[in-house]
């Protein structure tokens, strides 16, 4: 009985483990990634619609809300950020633009978009994309 006992649990164990390795109709045999032949589906755009209404964003700290949609205008004094060529505005850096303008230490009024999830070199601010400034 002690015997029957340890015997049918092997049998088991070993029936399980052959199963896993009987042959396939896959040509490039077991294990072997399964090729994709589906297209892959498009995720959907998370660009703003374009708006033309303008709006003033607070800057970082203050009430949490959402990004808005189309254009919106900054006014402050551009500082340096920690890493070389790297400017800020109230907390926002500032992506793109004309450099005669935004310069450290300038005040400006800047119109563009944030674009929370987008990756940069620069190591501090929320990412904010300028579509125009001007001194003032």
């Amino acid at each position: 009985m002690r015997i029957l006992r340890l015997v049918v649990p092997a049998l088991v164990v070993c029936a399980a483990l052959s199963a896993c390795g009987a042959p396939t109709d896959d040509p490039a045999g077991p294990g072997a990634p399964t090729p994709v032949t589906e297209q892959p589906t498009a995720l959907p755009s998370t660009a703003p619609a374009p708006s033309t209404a303008t709006e003033t964003l607070k800057p970082p700290g203050g009430p949490s809300l959402p990004p808005p949609v189309g254009a919106t205008e900054l006014t402050g004094t551009v500082t340096a950020g920690v890493e070389p060529n790297c400017l800020l505005l109230d907390g926002y850096l500032l992506i793109g633009g004309p450099r005669d303008v935004l310069a450290a230490g300038s005040r400006v009024t800047v119109t563009g978009r944030v674009e929370a999830g987008m990756m940069t070199t620069c190591q501090q601010g929320t990412p904010f994309v300028v579509e125009g400034a001007r001194k003032g």
